[in-house]
């Protein structure tokens, strides 16, 4: 495993730098030019170490998640109820005009976490801030509207349902706080170290299958999640084949899955999220799962439960994970 970790590394660092210098050449398509600012780029790619200095164009109309929003000025007091947002805030050198996130937003570790929520986003609390931006994945409980009445504009981050809502939101991010350019350098550098990942895994004869473990309900069945959700697109874009597929009728994209039907399917990879006290040796100890192809083989892979669940600048390492682990299939 080491060897494959060693490549995927050079492909990611070379993408990386590849995506860094082609990035400078984007246009800033607003329009009132405000004073200049010289930001980091915290992101974990190559661009990180590189300061740039860009002028920012405000006001700006940002349309996002079905809600539009103007901004008027660079916000430089932003409270974020987004984990996702908070990542992709401190990516792109935002992270000094952050002054309150959520309780679930501890990624980076500098982020300032409060007990603020994003499922039951609290007026009163968020306004103690005193925001010029709040940052949400929904508009929950009218908190958009309510905001908006207090003179405070709030940009609608939702859930990816692409890959591609990964690089735009993104962007989204940038061009709402001054940093246009750093935000063009992540979301170029995070698409280019994802082709590489991708070209880097030589095609199967026959396509791999996988089971992508949410939990348990404690009742001898899985939670699990099919080809349409955002997660099942990132396996999907590496050619693998998803068992729960044909378990999701209804189309609701993460089905139940009994003992019986994840035997039956006989998965060659399986994945499970580091949130519930899993390992390879526990999973193995099922009752009857040691017949699964990828049991016997050893592809069992943790994945971490925020970085599968997040679509920011660490979705590279999901990515890197995924490769890893088929690499691993494929030539052991």
């Amino acid at each position: 495993m080491s060897e494959n970790r060693a490549s995927l590394k050079t492909l990611l660092v070379a993408a990386s730098l590849a995506a860094t210098a082609c990035a400078g050449q984007s246009a800033d398509t607003t329009t009132t030019v405000a004073p200049t600012s010289t930001v980091a780029d915290t992101t974990t790619t190559a661009a990180a170490a590189t300061a740039i200095t860009e002028t920012s164009a405000f006001p700006v109309m940002i349309e996002s998640g079905g809600v539009s929003t103007m901004i008027e000025a660079t916000p430089m007091a932003i409270v974020s109820l987004s984990p996702t947002a908070t990542e992709m805030l401190f990516a792109v050198g935002a992270g000094d005009q952050v002054v309150a996130v959520d309780e679930y937003s501890y990624h980076p570790p500098e982020a300032p976490v409060t007990d603020l929520s994003g499922f039951t986003p609290n007026l009163e609390a968020i306004v103690a801030f005193e925001p010029d931006l709040v940052v949400v994945s929904d508009d929950l409980d009218g908190i958009v509207s309510a905001l908006a009445g207090v003179g405070v504009p709030t940009l609608v981050l939702p859930a990816a349902s692409e890959i591609a809502d990964a690089y735009e939101q993104v962007r989204v991010v940038g061009r709402a706080t001054g940093h246009v350019e750093d935000a063009e350098q992540v979301a170029a550098s995070m698409e280019a170290q994802i082709e590489a990942l991708l070209a880097g895994v030589d095609p199967s004869d026959e396509p791999l299958t996988y089971y992508h473990e949410l939990g348990s309900d404690g009742g001898g069945s899985f939670y699990s999640v099919t080809s349409s959700t955002f997660i099942g697109e990132v396996f999907g874009a590496f050619g693998l084949e998803n068992i729960a597929d044909p378990a999701d009728a209804d189309g609701f994209g993460y089905p139940v899955l009994s003992v019986e039907f994840i035997i039956e399917a006989d998965p060659d990879l399986i994945f499970y999220t580091s949130c519930c006290g899993d390992t390879p040796q526990s999973i193995s100890a099922r009752p009857g799962w040691d017949s699964i192809s990828a049991v016997q083989s050893g592809a069992l892979t943790e994945l971490d439960d925020d970085v599968a669940s997040r679509w920011g600048p660490r979705l590279v390492q999901f990515f890197e994970v995924v490769a890893v682990a088929i690499e691993d299939r494929t030539s052991g």
